[in-house]
């Protein structure tokens, strides 16, 4: 057949000095109709596709929404409802998000609860955990509604974009064992054996390993739903911590997957659009980050891990992973 073409092609090409313009339309028009024709028989020679297997395929294609595909969100808020409501609108539209857990810290305030169910209906289940102690750890318990091996913690003055979302999950599910998420933190020794707490701008003379960190904070981060399990077995004495401070659950929470992997706990993903709207809170309550020892708490925690745990499982990594190849680092600056 393409032969026969071509020669079509080259006796068209021929005859063009001596045929007037209107022979050679219709000369044109019969070659188009030929091939249309030909194209049509062709396509009678393909498989037919019943309807019955178009329907088997889509029986055995997984939804997002199945637990294995998906993840749930938990956040933990205090004192912060028109942004609760604000967060929990934006995150209904992210892909493959199963459930939102709100732990409410506030006590003797009434759960916005009837007023988020009627205003519905909702894409995504939003359940509320009522707290009957304001503790930092209220987070970190198994919830009994969750049923994604992924855990996003959020922090409820953080907003990130459902694309930095979606390709954060993504890499989760690359590292499953590990924290993957957004803000890094790091531990720097000193010649006394005494460890101190910063960001990257934080560095070692002796190792000059500004580029390097040893946290990946849970405030915005993905995490197995074992490690909720795991952390109700950690020794009181970090619970004691904790509580006493009211800070530094999350620095707990890498000690104890680093200790538990013999590596770096978390794997950092560099985001695109993360924004913290602590300003726009009617309320004006500020985080604890703002407190004037705030810092000094995190390094007293660093180093008071390191008496209970008998030693320093926190590990260096100079992984970063963005969406967009891998620039340099650069100071990570923002809170905890």
């Amino acid at each position: 057949m393409v032969v026969a073409v071509m020669r079509l092609c080259s006796r068209i090409w021929l005859l063009q000095g001596r045929i007037s313009k209107r022979r050679m339309f219709h000369i044109i028009m019969v070659f188009l109709l030929t091939l249309l024709i030909i194209g049509a028989s062709l396509t009678t020679l393909l498989p037919k596709v019943m309807e019955n297997d178009i329907i088997l395929f889509q029986r055995e294609t997984k939804h997002p929404s199945f637990p294995e595909e998906a993840f749930t969100i938990v956040m933990q808020t205090f004192n912060r409802t028109d942004l609760l409501l604000k967060l929990l609108n934006h995150y209904q539209a992210v892909p493959h998000l199963r459930e939102v857990v709100v732990v409410w810290n506030n006590l003797g305030e009434k759960v916005p609860r009837d007023l988020w169910e009627s205003l519905g209906p909702h894409a995504v289940q939003v359940t509320f955990v009522e707290s009957t102690v304001n503790k930092m750890r209220n987070r970190l318990q198994p919830f009994p509604s969750v049923e994604t091996k992924a855990i996003l913690m959020l922090d409820d003055d953080l907003l990130i974009s459902a694309h930095d979302l979606t390709f954060a999950f993504s890499v989760w599910q690359q590292f499953p064992d590990q924290i993957v998420g957004f803000i890094p933190r790091k531990h720097i020794s000193s010649p006394s054996g005494i460890y101190s707490y910063g960001s990257f701008e934080l560095q070692n003379p002796e190792m000059g390993n500004g580029d390097m960190y040893s946290m990946v904070l849970i405030g915005a981060a993905f995490f197995h739903r074992k490690y909720l399990n795991y952390f109700q077995k950690e020794p009181s004495a970090v619970y004691t911590l904790i509580d006493e401070t009211q800070n530094c659950d999350d620095i707990a929470m890498n000690f104890m997957i680093a200790e538990h992997l013999k590596k770096p706990s978390g794997v950092f993903v560099k985001p695109v659009d993360m924004r913290n709207l602590e300003k726009d809170a009617i309320s004006g309550y500020s985080g604890m980050w703002h407190r004037a020892e705030h810092m000094l708490q995190r390094s007293y925690c660093l180093n008071k891990l390191v008496d209970i745990y008998g030693n320093m499982p926190l590990k260096y990594s100079n992984i970063m992973i963005s969406q967009f190849g891998f620039p340099n680092y650069a100071n990570h600056k923002s809170k905890c």
